[in-house]
């Protein structure tokens, strides 16, 4: 909780300005009881106006005094927790974006975004209390009690007696009350989750007719929340009587013998009023305590979560730091893995082993295996989303954990095998990997992914805007549109991870031919033959291993698995032809 509080080091003057000011309007409501009883002994017992007059008057400039002060208050402790939450918001999501791959497999999407927008928020909101709240009612509590002490010792030890057992009290409701909220956190985390999946999802949801099964379904996640949510509201909520129980038998005690010390002559009508008044603020101030425990509680456990994500393993911002290989001259292309082997954090499996081969820049590589062989994991240490557990990939001779990141990945097309297009025009979306590319550039790259003549079709061309994650557009033409955003940055490394199986066979074609005429590396990720037999490498991996690898000719003379592949491909083919015959 202290780093992250740190945040609010840039904002300590205006956090103690709030403090100053609350202060201020304390101190003068404090005054407040104690005038009134020299109102009531000197002036109105004694039937003299001047001085009822003359106190009263300061009894009301005291009141303005403090309404100002509350405002300065209000306005200070609003600019210091609205800037730590857009400076923690902020850090928070660079940090998210530092993260190697593998460390988001630690946090659901749905948790970073919680995490993100409610826990900071929580922050927010419990910093603002606290310069303006929070740090009020243990003060008015302390200052009753002295103020009350300072009036008639007596009568106000039996206010001050009730202290130590309200604080144990609250001790303990607060840890109690700390874990429940963070298992509130938790639950909304499912809830966020449920919610992005359906409507995700949603197309497929109506399709498969499952409406009804996702509605319960998520009934039930919001059932586990509320739940959670009444059983730490129920502790924070039943504290309250049991706090107001205390305090009020307090001042069933100071009325009692109030009258017992006036009867004496001890004491004053006007002290004992002053008692009792002090004793009225300290229920005020403590009738908000189940709140502000409730706050607190839920501060403790969305600092917690959010320091998880602070203080989790990047790998990326470590390499950038150490061991960098800082160069200007341009990659060209040259991919060579030695004796690499990977397994994903906290998995024994290895999901590649022992992985061997070199690739000339410009040459095509046509990577095959059954699904889950590690084709995509194969691909994803080139641009470093994930690092290697032994064995070195090196680019141009040099080892790519000794490289500049941006250097690294500036030089690499990705193509990922889940198209993922953003919301705003095509225009954007192609330029999102190089954003000052040219009109010309954009309509090159377009025109070898085979998407240009669609685009120009489109209502307003390269400015039409898209749907969200592409809506408006067919699978094929969202694959291309991907394709086209890789190659706008006129990559030395193209990676295509099966971003080409919405293609028909005459744009794939098409779309392979033109990429033969650039001089970027490719890396092909298919299940077509007829997409590896212009390849000038074939990596067959089945579980991890590759088992062979060399041009189309070689691998159909050396690899049983390859000519099988083929021959079932050429099958398949064939009872096309036929059906149509």
């Amino acid at each position: 909780m202290n780093i992250i509080f740190s945040y609010l080091n840039k904002y300590r003057v205006a956090a103690i300005a709030a403090l100053v000011m609350m202060v201020i309007e304390l101190a003068v409501e404090l005054s407040q009881p104690l005038l009134i009883s020299k109102i009531i002994d000197d002036g109105i017992r004694e039937q003299d106006n001047r001085v009822v007059w003359l106190w009263g008057g300061v009894l009301v400039v005291s009141a303005v005094l403090a309404f100002i002060a509350g405002v300065l208050s209000s306005f200070f402790a609003s600019h210091a927790s609205q800037g730590f939450a857009f400076d923690l918001r902020d850090k928070l999501y660079e940090k998210v974006q530092s993260f190697a791959y593998a460390v988001f497999s630690r946090f659901p999407t749905s948790s970073l975004i919680t995490r993100l927008t409610a826990d900071v928020s929580q922050l927010q909101d419990t910093i603002f209390m606290g310069l303006r709240f929070m740090t009020r009612v243990p003060l008015v509590v302390v200052g009753s009690v002295v103020m009350a002490l300072v009036v008639h010792v007596k009568l106000g030890l039996l206010l001050a007696v009730t202290l130590p057992v309200l604080i144990v009290f609250l001790v303990w409701v607060m840890r109690k009350a700390s874990v429940l909220f963070r298992s509130v956190q938790s639950r909304l985390d499912g809830v966020n989750s449920v919610i992005q999946e359906n409507l995700t999802g949603i197309r497929l949801i109506r399709v498969f007719v499952r409406m009804s099964h996702e509605t319960y379904r998520f009934a039930s996640f919001s059932r586990e929340l509320m739940t959670s949510t009444v059983a730490a509201l129920r502790l924070t909520e039943t504290s309250a009587p049991l706090i107001m129980l205390i305090v009020n038998a307090g001042i069933m005690l100071v009325l009692w013998f109030g009258r017992i010390e006036i009867s004496a002559g001890d004491a004053t009508l006007g002290q004992t009023v002053a008692v009792i008044n002090y004793s009225l603020r300290t229920i005020g101030a403590l009738s908000a305590l189940s709140w502000i425990m409730a706050t607190f509680s839920r501060a403790k456990a969305s600092s917690q979560r959010i320091q998880e994500v602070m203080s989790a393993d990047h790998l990326e911002a470590k390499n950038e730091v150490a061991g960098t290989i800082r160069k200007t001259a341009p990659i060209q292309g040259e991919v060579e893995f030695q004796h690499v082997s990977f397994r994903y954090p906290e998995s024994d499996i290895a999901v590649l082993e022992d992985i061997s081969f070199t690739v000339q820049p410009g040459k095509r590589v046509a990577i095959m295996g059954a699904t889950g062989s590690g084709k995509s994991s194969l691909v994803g240490l080139i641009p470093r989303l994930y690092e290697q557990n032994s064995g070195v990939i090196r680019i141009d001779g040099t080892a790519s954990s000794e490289m500049e990141m941006s250097r690294l990945r500036g030089a690499i097309g990705y193509v990922p095998q889940e198209v993922l297009l953003f919301t705003g025009s095509v225009r954007e979306n192609m330029v999102w990997g190089k954003p000052d590319a040219t009109q010309e550039e954009i309509e090159r790259a377009a025109a070898a992914a085979q998407i240009h003549d669609t685009v120009k079709e489109l209502p307003h061309g390269y400015d039409t805007m898209l749907g969200q994650r592409g809506v408006n557009l067919s699978g094929g033409q969202k694959q291309r549109l991907t394709i086209a955003r890789a190659l706008v940055r006129k990559p030395a490394v193209l990676i295509l991870d099966d971003s080409t199986s919405a293609l028909d066979a005459v744009t794939e074609g098409r779309l392979l031919a033109e990429l033969k005429n650039m001089s970027c590396t490719t890396f092909l990720i298919t299940q077509k033959i007829s997409s590896t037999v212009s390849a000038d490498l074939i990596l067959l991996l089945d579980e991890g291993r590759l088992i062979a690898k060399g041009t189309h000719d070689e691998l159909m003379k050396d690899s049983e698995l390859y000519r099988k592949i083929n021959e079932s491909q050429d099958r398949e083919v064939a009872q096309h032809v036929q059906s149509f015959t």
